[in-house]
C-alpha cells in the first residue's frame, strides 16, 4: 500500500492549455483571433500555424473550427481540426456564396444525391441515413433543393433579384433603427427652442412689471 502511494505521488499531470477558434482553411495566420491566444501559451506559433493550414487545407475558402492543445511546460502542441457547418459544405459543393433568401419560393440551387453523401460524409464522416437526412434538411432551408435539376435561367435571375432586395431591405432596416435617435436629437432642439422662448417671455413679464413700478 505505501509503494501505490509512493508511485501515485510521483506522477505528473502536465498543465494543458486549449485554444478554440474558427480559422480559414489553409489560410490561418498569425493574426487575430489565433495569434494573440497562441501568445500567452509560449508554442511555436509559426509551426502551429503551418500544421493548422496542412490539416486545413482542403476546406479553403470555408470556415473551420480548430483546437489547439497545448502543453505549458514542453511546449509541445496537438491540433484538432472539426468539421465546418454543414451549409458551408453544401455552398462548397454548388460553388455558391449564398443560399435563397426566399427559401421555399426561390430555389438557390440542386444537389444530386451522390452530393448529399458527400457533404453528409464530410460533416458527420459517414452517409447514412439519418446524415443525409440531415444534410438535406439544411439544404432545404437554404432554398436548395435535391434531384429536381439545375437551375432555368430564370431561376438564377430570380435568385440574384432576391439576394438584391434582401440587402435592399436590410439596409434599409438599418437605416430605420438609426432614424429614431436622429429624431430624439431633432426634437432635443425643439424642447431648447421652447425653453429659450419661456425665458424671454418670463424677462419681458418682469421688465413690464419694473416700468409699472416706476
Amino acid at each position: 500500500m505505501k509503494l501505490f502511494i509512493c508511485l501515485f505521488s510521483n506522477i505528473q499531470i502536465m498543465p494543458t492549455e486549449k485554444v478554440e477558434v474558427m480559422v480559414e482553411g489553409g489560410k490561418a495566420t498569425a493574426a487575430p483571433p489565433l495569434g494573440p491566444a497562441l501568445g500567452p501559451l509560449g508554442v511555436p506559433m509559426q509551426k502551429v500555424i503551418e500544421e493548422i493550414n496542412r490539416k486545413t487545407k482542403d476546406l479553403a475558402g470555408m470556415k473551420v473550427p480548430v483546437t489547439v492543445i497545448a502543453d505549458t511546460v514542453t511546449k509541445a502542441f496537438e491540433i484538432k481540426v472539426g468539421s465546418p457547418p454543414a451549409a458551408a459544405l453544401i455552398k462548397k459543393e454548388l460553388g455558391i456564396e449564398k443560399g435563397s433568401s426566399e427559401a421555399g419560393k426561390v430555389r438557390a440551387g440542386d444537389l444530386s444525391e451522390e452530393q448529399v453523401k458527400r457533404v453528409a460524409s464530410a460533416k458527420f464522416g459517414s452517409a447514412e441515413d439519418r446524415f443525409v437526412s440531415q444534410v438535406k434538411g439544411t439544404a432545404r432551408s437554404m432554398g436548395i433543393t435535391v434531384g429536381e435539376g439545375k437551375l432555368s435561367e430564370d431561376e438564377r435571375k430570380a435568385a440574384e433579384e432576391a439576394h438584391k432586395k434582401a440587402a435592399e431591405d436590410a439596409a434599409a432596416a438599418e437605416a430605420a433603427a438609426a432614424a429614431p435617435a436622429e429624431g430624439e436629437a431633432k426634437e432635443g432642439e425643439a424642447t431648447e427652442g421652447e425653453e429659450a422662448k419661456e425665458e424671454g417671455a418670463e424677462e419681458n413679464k418682469e421688465e413690464s412689471e419694473e416700468e409699472k413700478k416706476e
